[in-house]
């Protein structure tokens, strides 16, 4: 139960990151791509009962429409039990297609995401069985671009390992409010964690603090609330670099 569950929390953080497989610090992803000719890289630490993970995905904007991100995590594994060792996973492949401009006070902007994620890698990180996903991702922007956003997602993960559902609805709901000097009040809820049945539904919360479009740091907390087996409290933190238009 704990390599599935350190696992769940692993996958939880990636149907998001549009990454960003969904953009830092979201779980639920946004309507948004890179856009053409930048780099992205979102890293960021994430510490449980269970585990400190380091994820590094780095992503790029091939076109005005198309986002591809291909990364991995690691870190240290059983921590409760004092068996700690390094683990690592990866890589997570995804690829997000644009549908619809997120205009500010207009109809909502949407995206479609999917993913795959091998059984690769050491200790408990490493997946069961090769994992896919999909999801729709929809954005809703009020009064200027990033005042008060409205994200939500609606998608599938399939996994191909004995003992697991072979497929599993996902979903999420998040906003984000800006406060004063950029920074950013930020909550959700998601569920659909592929690898622990009885999950049920987690909440996080947090801040972002975007000093400009390359840079951005955030902060956030979070823990399960329903289901047989929750998802314990976690801390995470992380940054967001973009470059410039490169071509």
């Amino acid at each position: 139960m704990r390599r599935a569950l350190t696992l769940g929390l692993a996958l939880a953080a990636l149907f998001v990151s549009a990454p960003a497989a969904a953009i830092r610090p979201f779980i639920t992803d946004d309507a948004r791509v890179v856009g053409k000719g930048h780099l992205q890289l979102e890293t960021y630490w994430r510490r449980d009962d269970l585990a400190l993970q380091h994820w590094i995905l780095p992503a790029i904007g091939p076109n005005d429409w198309l986002e591809l991100t291909l990364g991995g995590v690691h870190g240290i594994g059983n921590i409760s039990t004092r068996e700690e060792g390094y683990d690592i996973a990866g890589p997570v492949a995804q690829a997000k297609v644009l549908l619809r401009e997120t205009i500010p006070n207009r109809p909502p902007g949407f995206a479609l995401s999917a993913g795959t994620v091998p059984p690769l890698g050491r200790g408990g990180f490493s997946a069961p069985g090769w994992t896919g996903f999909s999801y729709l991702a929809m954005t809703q922007a009020f009064f200027k671009e990033d005042d008060f956003l409205i994200h939500a997602n609606i998608g599938l993960s399939a996994i191909a390992a004995k003992g697991f559902d072979p497929v599993k609805f996902t979903w999420g709901v998040g906003t984000q409010v800006e406060t004063i000097y950029d920074f950013h009040l930020i909550g959700e809820v998601f569920s659909g964690d592929p690898y622990v049945a009885g999950a049920g539904a987690a909440y996080q919360v947090g801040f972002r603090i975007i000093f400009n479009d390359h840079l951005q740091l955030d902060g956030t907390y979070g823990r399960g609330f329903t289901g047989d087996s929750p998802m314990p409290p976690f801390f995470s933190s992380g940054f967001r670099v973009v470059s410039h238009e490169l071509w």
